[in-house]
């Protein structure tokens, strides 16, 4: 049983550091000479502009960034549920709130990255002064560590939502 609870622990702490990175880090969409994610679009390593009010589909980038935010911050509170409700559920019972909130937090991020996969080409065309040398470029890792996050997470609210307290 404690290796088990051991797992769980890890694995959700894992879920988290990947959300952390995938929110944080500059790599949504990348290419040779430049990097961009949900926060700013920057072309030889230097030449930074944040992502404002003056970026056409703002509101769509806003949609994302918000998503982002709020998918690590449910996984944290998940974690400190699950701490709680380790010590303070019956034995029997289902871990069903720490479920809820993780499969929460896996929505968001789902909504997060969806969202920019379909609209990236939009957001990209309306822009061409911030994304004129990015037509070139790929997907980045922090944006397939949003997708793996996704699973992560997706994976640990169903365990939460299975698992039972034992003695």
């Amino acid at each position: 049983m404690l290796v088990l609870l051991a797992f769980i622990i890890i694995f959700h702490i894992t879920s988290a550091a990947l959300l952390f990175v995938a929110t944080i880090d500059s790599a949504w969409w990348v290419g040779e000479d430049f990097y961009a994610d949900v926060w700013r679009v920057c072309t030889n390593g230097t030449n930074c502009t944040e992502i404002g009010d003056h970026f056409k589909g703002y509101a769509t980038l806003q949609a994302v960034q918000a998503t982002m935010i709020l998918s690590p911050t449910l996984c944290c509170i998940a974690f400190f549920i699950f701490l709680l409700q380790l010590f303070r559920l019956k034995q029997g019972a289902r871990f069903v709130l720490t479920s809820v909130i993780q499969l929460l937090s896996c929505l968001c991020v789902m909504v997060a990255a969806g969202t920019y996969t379909d609209r990236r080409q939009d957001l990209h065309g309306s822009n061409p002064h911030y994304y004129s040398l990015t037509s070139e470029g790929s997907y980045g890792h922090a944006f397939i560590l949003a997708w793996v996050a996704f699973a992560f997470t997706f994976i640990s609210g169903i365990m939460y939502l299975i698992l039972r307290k034992r003695k």
